[in-house]
């Protein structure tokens, strides 16, 4: 196999690596119980998706 005939340079590998980094996860809040909540996910607090009920929560919990 065929091996670099140079070395990259640090700015060149730096700029490859530019995107490898975590992110946040995008939040929104509840409009039936103002609980943040991850987008496209049932609400964990009160059980709504998209203004309609998902999951039936007990009041226990």
């Amino acid at each position: 196999m065929p091996n670099p005939k140079r070395r990259h340079s640090k700015q060149r590998r730096d700029k490859r690596r530019a995107n490898d980094h975590a992110l946040v996860p995008t939040t929104a809040k509840c409009p039936n119980c103002n609980a943040t909540v991850l987008y496209h996910r049932v609400c964990p607090s009160c059980g709504f998706y998209r203004g309609k009920l998902a999951i039936e929560k007990n009041a226990a919990e």
